[in-house]
């Protein structure tokens, strides 16, 4: 019986299996059958040679034209050209030496094949010259006739030397050999009409006809979806066993206190969320809950009474942020709020400890001494908080802002830091997420969503700047920004990187940008706040942020600026979350099209927070009718950040978006795509959880506890840990 696990040079011996695992990481039997053609080719049909693109690695198909002996140009000799035509368009091959030698006596004219390489493109006159430099290649009559029969043919993700032939041909041998026990229960596969394992296999890599991949393509992507939902579910149940100090509401509290001096109405939203996480508090096992809401929705008031019942049961609250910009935004807004009531062992008040890597040491140590008394019922900080000698009297709540910065072993540690059981978990996030996400990335975390608006939230404008197409747009932005300035309101100018020569900051977009990124380097804050002060803006209050000021200055720059002492802060993304001004009204992004949908959602919740209309501009140089400018005029057309988050979703990796791709490790996903695939997912979660309620350690079914564990095992689930 050869199973997933086995190494596969025992099935294809160490030549053949050396160059799978060397070029595409494949060590595994199922590794290798979960490599799954990325196209099928149809008998006859031929790669259309236009849409090939230089330095590609590609397998084409087409008819050979004709084959002629050409003398080198720089030394004795000839090579081979063998011209291939897909019936419009022509393809040069090049073999030299005993290569060529070899092509010769096989690519005849009208011969039909499979080539693989690397192409290259040369333009030339009116035309340009599309090349491969000895190419792989497989000529029917050389495959089966099963390979090239009518039935399509599968076309391999591959790499220099690994033709997708060769895969094939692998993958066919190890068919042969396999016998696996079929993960899912029987009666799960006739509810949702599915084929078995080994089928869906076999047709994926050998299909009939089209039909065979479809029914393939329905049983693995629910496998993807089952065994994700099967992990989640584990861990909800595990969290649910442990054990965690109830923190009950108490009448006559801070909480109620705190409530009537409000001066604006919690909205519906604000209430409901409040309910159902005031609930959790009072169980006896741990509340993991997932905050999200739109940038403004007022998620920092709802976590601020969540932190309040905690303390008034006798517990603390720690609120953990990813910057020091955020954690001091955070400690002055939750002071502000609680005005009195932030006294600090005063009848009827809570003390407001904030603790980061960079403070004084007597204020360190003063902070230090109220978290481990008690006397401080919330601290606020940044990393500085998973430290050994941070202690708490009785740590009952974790609130996590902006969690995605976090790691797994980061929040493990700060849950440590409860005696008395774990404590009770909340995770905020402002970056909208769309419902098929939620389910997967943060399946385990019962969800909330903060979705209202509170009132006296003013609109915000958004527009694309063409700079590059319509300078004099980028001279009006500059005197949007004076206009504004002119009636008393503030500006924000956002970069994204920040000028010295340790490089970026901001979370800069990959992929499709790659390319357009080698124009130039991204602007600078450094760079553009002299461009201003010197030109556009001179004679305003200009100062500069970013993340390398010494702490005490990014604090005070900030303080400043919310007294309106200073009318433009020139920034990168450190103002991205948690900074509240009021009276700032207009913000400029320069090069948007670094920046990704969510994040250029978050960096324009910095204005319209008063009751002054919001304007954000949008500046780039990318060219209409590209990805890139169709992205920003999303961005621009719509202040729905929930609508923009599938806007990202689909241009960007699905592991990128489990966050993969920042641990190196690749996606586990290979069918199953989030955005599209809600259906599957909302079906493969109830079927889970509906195992697991009955056989919660999966004793009767060996079959999907192995895959589960090797989900676990490998690593490859610790990006669905988001509590």
């Amino acid at each position: 019986m050869t199973r997933f696990d086995e190494p596969l040079k025992r099935v294809l011996g160490e030549r053949s299996a050396a160059p799978l695992e060397s070029s595409l990481g494949l060590a595994t039997v199922g590794e290798l059958l979960r490599h799954y053609p990325r196209r099928y080719a149809e008998r006859g049909e031929l790669t259309p040679i236009a849409s090939l693109c230089h330095d590609d690695h590609v397998t084409v198909t087409g008819r050979v034209a004709s084959v002629q002996r050409r003398p080198m140009k720089n030394r004795q000799g000839t090579w081979l050209d063998v011209k291939v035509t897909d019936g419009r368009d022509e393809l040069h091959l090049a073999f030299f030496g005993k290569g060529a030698y070899q092509a010769e006596q096989r690519l005849l004219p009208g011969t039909e094949a499979m080539f693989s390489g690397k192409v290259n493109v040369f333009p030339g006159g009116r035309t340009r010259r599309v090349g491969l430099n000895h190419p792989d290649y497989a000529t029917d009559e050389e495959e089966s006739a099963e390979e090239f029969a009518s039935a399509p043919v599968p076309i391999y993700p591959s790499a220099q030397g690994l033709a997708t032939w060769k895969i094939r041909r692998a993958v066919r041998t190890v068919l042969d050999v396999l016998s696996l026990d079929d993960p899912l229960p029987p009666e799960i596969r006739s509810r949702q009409g599915l084929i078995g394992l080994s089928e869906a296999l076999t047709l994926i890599h050998r299909p009939r006809d089209m039909g065979d991949v479809q029914r393939a393509r329905k049983r693995l992507k629910f496998d993807e979806a089952f065994v994700l939902q099967a992990v989640l579910v584990q861990r909800r149940m595990a969290a649910s066993a442990l054990p965690a100090t109830p923190r009950p509401p108490r009448a006559g509290g801070i909480l109620g206190d705190f409530d009537g001096r409000l001066p604006f109405q919690l909205t519906e939203g604000q209430r409901e969320v409040g309910a159902e996480i005031a609930g959790d508090l009072a169980e006896p096992h741990p509340m993991h809950r997932l905050l999200q809401g739109e940038v403004g929705a007022g998620k920092t008031v709802v976590a601020l009474r969540a932190m309040l019942q905690v303390v008034d049961a006798g517990g603390q609250a720690a609120l953990l942020a990813p910057t020091e910009v955020l954690a001091q935004q955070h400690h002055r807004s939750i002071t502000a709020m609680l005005g009195d009531l932030a006294g600090g062992g005063m009848l009827g008040g809570t003390g407001v400890a904030l603790l980061t890597g960079s403070m004084g040491a007597a204020a360190k140590r003063s902070n230090l001494l109220d978290a481990a008394s008690g006397q401080a019922g919330i601290v606020v900080g940044t990393h500085a908080l998973l430290q050994e000698k941070v202690q708490f009297a009785d740590l009952g709540l974790v609130v996590v802002d902006e969690q995605h910065r976090f790691g797994v072993e980061q929040r493990d540690a700060l849950r440590a830091k409860s005696a008395g059981g774990r404590p009770h978990v909340l995770v905020m996030t402002a970056t909208p997420i769309p419902r098929t996400v939620a389910m997967t990335v943060f399946g385990d975390l019962e969800v909330s969503t903060l979705a209202q608006l509170p009132s006296g939230r003013a609109p915000i404008t958004s527009h694309v700047v063409p700079a590059a197409e319509k300078p004099h747009y980028l001279e009006r932005t500059w005197e949007r920004i004076r206009e504004e300035i002119g009636l008393g309101r503030q500006a924000y100018v956002v970069c994204p990187r920040i000028g010295d020569q340790e490089g970026d900051e901001g979370d800069l977009t990959k992929g499709d940008l790659a390319k357009e990124d080698e124009r130039r380097p991204p602007l600078a804050v450094l760079d553009v706040a002299e461009m201003l002060a010197e030109g556009p803006l001179q004679g305003l209050r200009l100062r500069v942020l970013h993340g390398k000021l010494p702490p005490e200055e990014k604090d005070a720059i900030m303080r400043a600026f919310a007294r309106g002492e200073v009318d433009v802060l020139v920034a990168t993304t450190v103002i991205e979350v948690g900074v509240d001004v009021p009276n700032a009204s207009v913000m400029v992004i320069m090069d948007a099209d670094r920046f990704g949908v969510s994040q250029l959602h978050q960096l324009r919740g910095r204005v319209g927070r008063g009751g002054l209309p919001g304007l954000c501009l949008l500046v780039t140089e990318s060219v209409p009718d590209t990805p890139t400018r169709a992205r920003l005029d999303s961005v621009a057309e719509t202040l729905d950040g929930f609508e923009l988050s599938k806007v990202d979703l689909e241009q960007r990796r699905e592991g990128d978006v489990l966050g993969v791709a920042q641990s190196g490790r690749q996606s586990s996903l290979k069918m199953l795509q989030l955005l599209r695939d809600e259906d599957v997912i909302e079906a493969a979660r109830e079927e889970a959880a509906a195992v697991l309620a009955a056989d919660p350690e999966l004793a009767a079914h060996p079959a999907l506890r192995a895959e589960v564990d090797a989900l676990i095992a490998d690593d490859r689930a610790d990006y669905l840990e988001k509590t």
